[in-house]
């Protein structure tokens, strides 16, 4: 599957413990990654600055859904489901 333009979902959903430029600490669960664009696109795409945990992801059906909504409610959820407590 292709990412849909303009979703930036698996960049505001899931917590990244690595640094990412502009958010050294990484980024919560929920919170937007400061490289998302207004537009919902990775400033940081292509970019060897990107992290290899961004770069590494890849649109699927299963966690991206059919839509922006969707994947931001499976995306969540899968966050939630593997958090450690």
């Amino acid at each position: 599957m292709q990412c849909r333009a303009g979703c930036g979902a698996c960049c505001i959903a899931p917590s990244i413990t690595s640094a990412i430029p502009g958010m050294p600490n990484g980024k919560a669960a929920g919170e937007r990654c400061v490289q998302l664009s207004a537009d919902y696109l990775c400033l940081l795409f292509g970019n060897p600055e990107r992290p290899a945990v961004c770069a590494a992801f890849s649109a699927d059906p299963q966690v991206c859904g059919a839509s922006r909504t969707e994947a931001l409610h499976l995306l969540g959820w899968l966050e939630q489901a593997t958090a450690q407590k």
